[in-house]
């Protein structure tokens, strides 16, 4: 069963799903750190901004609070795209892109701003060619890095790593007490 297919449980600090008795932690607040980082680089130069996952809202809420022109969300979880549905109605630069962004990628504008943040991603290896189709000249991107030292998803030149100091509390996606964001300038 896919991710798109599986019940999940929202709760005030997390969304997780069970599967065969496992408990999968999808987001949690305690990466609000993480998200309030990742989102205030990708808006640095104000404009156009491309958010691949939803998740808990956190970044979305943290561009949100930057000068921006528009706010376009992709999100493919049927229950994650309610949520955000409410969230938002009282923000009117907000552009909602139901589906999985694979599937969208050739009918996107460009941006001047990308943050990917993806849940069991099927195609993540496509994000680097389809990225290149998105960005203005100067876009800072930056994505989720599960990795404790550096990036070995995605290979993209340049990038540079701002370690953050956090505090997870377990979980299944990510254990360590130093996150090191990902920044790329084009």
């Amino acid at each position: 069963m896919k991710y798109i297919d599986k019940t999940l449980i929202f709760e005030e600090d997390k969304i997780y799903y069970t599967d065969g008795g496992t408990t999968f932690e999808v987001m949690m607040d305690w990466e609000d750190s993480i998200m309030k980082a990742s989102a205030d680089y990708v808006c640095e130069n104000g404009g156009d901004i491309l958010e691949i996952g939803f998740g808990m809202g956190i970044s979305a809420g943290h561009i949100q609070a930057n000068n921006i022109n528009s706010h376009t969300i992709i999100e493919n979880h049927p229950q994650v795209i309610e949520k955000l549905k409410i969230w938002a109605q009282d923000k009117p630069n907000v552009i909602i892109v139901e589906g999985d962004w694979h599937d969208v990628k050739d009918s996107l504008s460009t941006y001047d701003g990308v943050f990917y943040d993806t849940w069991a991603d099927e195609n993540t290896s496509a994000f680097t060619t389809a990225l290149l189709t998105w960005v203005k000249p100067k876009a800072k991107v930056s994505w989720w890095n599960n990795f404790t030292d550096k990036d070995d998803v995605f290979f993209i030149d340049g990038t540079t790593y701002e370690a953050i100091n956090v505090n997870p509390v377990n979980n299944i996606y990510f254990n360590s007490n130093v996150y090191y964001l990902p920044k790329k300038q084009f």
